[in-house]
């Protein structure tokens, strides 16, 4: 009983704390006086590396770029101009099938998605293009269907294709991406026709 009683205690003055403390009880400003602004949220290009404005000028400009920023011989990326396309919450997410049928979600953020696909870049080439861009938008918002070839060196035979859903923003002064989601094709999932060539 002695427990509960000093709990309750702790409780009431927690809560008169609590009260005191709330937005209407505390001291107003002098009359006359307003209450400092709150300040803005800092802005998305102060949050992510300068981006080349002939990436980001145009939703065809963002597509190419990130399409370009992949693709090469064995070796670096340019992973601050990678980083420069996306807002810092960008999700990068694949859903492809394994052989046994699965298909695990691998949810990436732009971080992740750098270490991962960089260690495999270094030593491998990966050029991947776009075939077809099926964009739909509306004011500042895009979203884009976008098929893909990947080749291991740019005059071969591509050895996967798939279609990349890429979600873009524009903020009034430039394009971002906010996601992409992406799936492989297989033998049990082709695909569209309209989607298979230029």
């Amino acid at each position: 009983m002695k427990l509960i009683l000093a709990f309750c205690a702790a409780f009431s003055l927690l809560a008169t704390t609590d009260a005191a403390q709330s937005p209407s009880q505390q001291p107003t400003p002098p009359q006359g006086q307003s209450a400092p602004a709150p300040a803005p949220p800092p802005s998305l290009a102060s949050r992510v590396p300068a981006a080349n404005p002939s990436d980001v000028s145009s939703i065809d400009a963002i597509l190419h770029a990130l399409y370009d920023v992949i693709s090469g011989p064995a070796g670096e990326r340019d992973w601050t101009r990678f980083r420069s396309l996306f807002v810092p919450e960008a999700r990068l997410t694949s859903v492809a099938k394994r052989p046994d049928g699965t298909a695990p979600v691998r949810l990436l953020t732009v971080d992740d998605y750098v270490k991962g696909a960089g260690g495999y870049f270094a030593k491998n080439g990966f050029f991947e293009s776009a075939i077809v861009n099926h964009v739909d938008k509306f004011g500042n918002i895009a979203q884009v269907f976008s098929s893909y070839e990947s080749r291991h060196a740019a005059a071969e035979k591509h050895f996967t294709r798939g279609i990349n859903s890429i979600q873009l923003l524009n903020d009034g002064s430039r394009w971002y991406v906010l996601s992409i989601l992406w799936d492989e094709e297989s033998p049990s999932n082709p695909l569209p026709e309209n989607f298979a060539s230029h």
